[in-house]
């Protein structure tokens, strides 16, 4: 059964290191749902969080090959571990002045943030898990939404346990 894998995988912070893995996933006709890439605490490594959406088999396929590339250090699939994962994103929703109040109700039902305003849009910062960010979507689109910009997901076990195992 297909379902959605984060796929936690801690490399060397260098140049190309991006591109090799993304040509991995090419080269393999593996889709990538989202990827975002950070430093971690040890500026010599950067850890990289990919979902992937795919059959069990097929994962365990990414992960394999990934473990396979030089300059990564260590790969972890968190399908059934304990995680937290969220996204963030940017939404700039068409605010008439009549629908203004609506709108502020609605985010801050959702826990977002007005990072900017102007006479006719709202630019809403929202944070969490991505159901809480497609809700907040779906919320927005009788109003107008004129741009979206997401982060993808970005995950860790909970309770402080080390990352990868």
């Amino acid at each position: 059964m297909e379902q959605k894998h984060i796929i936690s995988a801690l490399v060397q912070n260098q140049p190309g290191v991006l591109a090799h893995v993304a040509g991995m996933f090419a080269a393999r006709a593996f889709n990538i749902d989202s990827l975002t890439v950070g430093r971690t605490e040890d500026p010599s490594l950067s850890r990289m969080t990919i979902v992937v959406v795919g059959d069990d088999r097929v994962v365990e396929q990414v992960r394999k090959q990934l473990a396979k590339i030089i300059s990564v250090v260590k790969v972890q699939d968190f399908a059934g571990k304990d995680v937290v994962a969220r996204d963030l994103m940017l939404i700039s929703v068409a605010t008439p002045p009549e629908k203004r109040s609506e709108i502020l109700a609605l985010i801050e039902m959702f826990k977002g943030k007005v990072v900017d305003i102007g006479p006719k849009f709202v630019m809403v910062e929202v944070a969490g898990p991505e159901s809480k960010i497609e809700a907040f979507i779906d919320a927005c689109r009788s109003y107008g939404v004129k741009n979206v910009v997401r982060t993808g997901t970005v995950a860790m076990n909970r309770h402080g346990k080390k990352q990868v195992d």
